[in-house]
């Protein structure tokens, strides 16, 4: 599996009564494909993960899996502070078909590096698929370009480290210096720091669904060197982007609102327990999704790229 572009995570459907709405998941796998993803990733923190059974959350990986139908590698997201059910997690979606297996680290409380090295070295051990190891700890370390060179070296399946942090580039020189090369930095956060870090070599973003196609096109800009050109595209997404992430639940409001404008996804619900907007917060949600709206319009793109065309 080789990752270079957007690897969006997709949203769980919830109907009004927090069902999800399998039959609304077809229509995010084909939008991501669509849109030029490379991969996609369910379920994870952009999935509202921590709100789902562990049998919904293996009924998605194979959803997710029937419906691309070999078009698009498909990560199944198996996070869990016991590493012993990390494991039984991660080898039931390798038997529902995934083609690669992401794990992050549980930062719940302060943890030596010598103790992640244990928790990823066991699970690796366990999984042979491919691997992307996830690391968000803010304001705290994370996973350190030697630590990850270990992992690698022991176990060579283990292809990508996603961060999300700020001020990353000399880290990502750093890992792949201490990895020769072989071991992948992918990019989270929304994408936020994709016009950075795209002509820096990173392997690929990790953002919300809703935005991958304008990322694909800035990392495409970025990478090849035509950074001053994809500069005002992702000046116009960066408003939306840097309002939604300041609270991981109204992400979850701005990224299901923007795929609703976009003719994606017929309805907008977030499982309880939930951030609920003001009048205000909801009012500014639309406005900067809005603006994402005319962008599209004014770069000719489509609303939505399935053939729907502009909503």
């Amino acid at each position: 599996m080789e990752l270079d572009g957007i690897i969006p995570i997709i949203p769980t459907p919830f109907r009004d009564d927090e069902t999800i709405a399998w039959d609304w998941l077809p229509g995010l796998i084909d939008f991501a494909w669509a849109a030029g993803a490379c991969a996609v990733c369910l379920p994870a923190y952009g999935s509202e993960f921590y709100k789902l059974s562990e049998d919904e959350r293996l009924d998605l990986v194979s959803a997710a899996v029937r419906h691309a139908r070999g078009r698009l590698p498909v990560i199944a997201q198996v996070n869990h502070p016991s590493r012993r059910e990390a494991v039984r997690l991660a080898r039931l979606a390798r038997d529902r078909g995934a083609s690669a297996i992401g794990a992050a680290v549980p930062r719940l409380f302060a943890v030596s590096d010598q103790d992640v090295y244990a928790y990823l070295d066991g699970l690796l051990r366990e999984i042979p698929l491919p691997f992307v190891i996830q690391d968000f700890n803010p304001g705290g370390p994370t996973i350190t370009a030697d630590l990850a060179a270990r992992l690698h070296a022991a176990h060579p399946h283990f292809r990508y480290l996603k961060l999300e942090e700020p001020l990353m580039g000399a880290k990502v020189h750093a890992i792949r210096e201490a990895a020769g090369g072989a071991l992948g930095v992918l990019e989270g956060w929304g994408g936020m720091y994709t016009l950075e870090l795209a002509p820096q070599g990173i392997a690929g973003v990790v953002p919300g669904l809703a935005l991958t196609d304008l990322l694909a096109r800035v990392f495409r800009l970025a990478s090849t060197g035509r950074r001053a050109e994809a500069f005002p595209i992702f000046a116009a997404m960066l408003p939306q982007i840097l309002y939604s992430l300041q609270n991981l639940e109204l992400f979850h409001h701005a990224e299901k609102r923007l795929l609703a404008a976009r003719g994606v996804l017929p309805g907008v619900a977030v499982r309880a327990l939930r951030y609920t907007p003001t009048a205000a917060e909801a009012d500014y949600l639309d406005f900067v999704n809005g603006r994402v709206l005319a962008l599209l319009d004014e770069l000719g793109m489509p609303r939505d790229p399935r053939g729907g065309g502009a909503a």
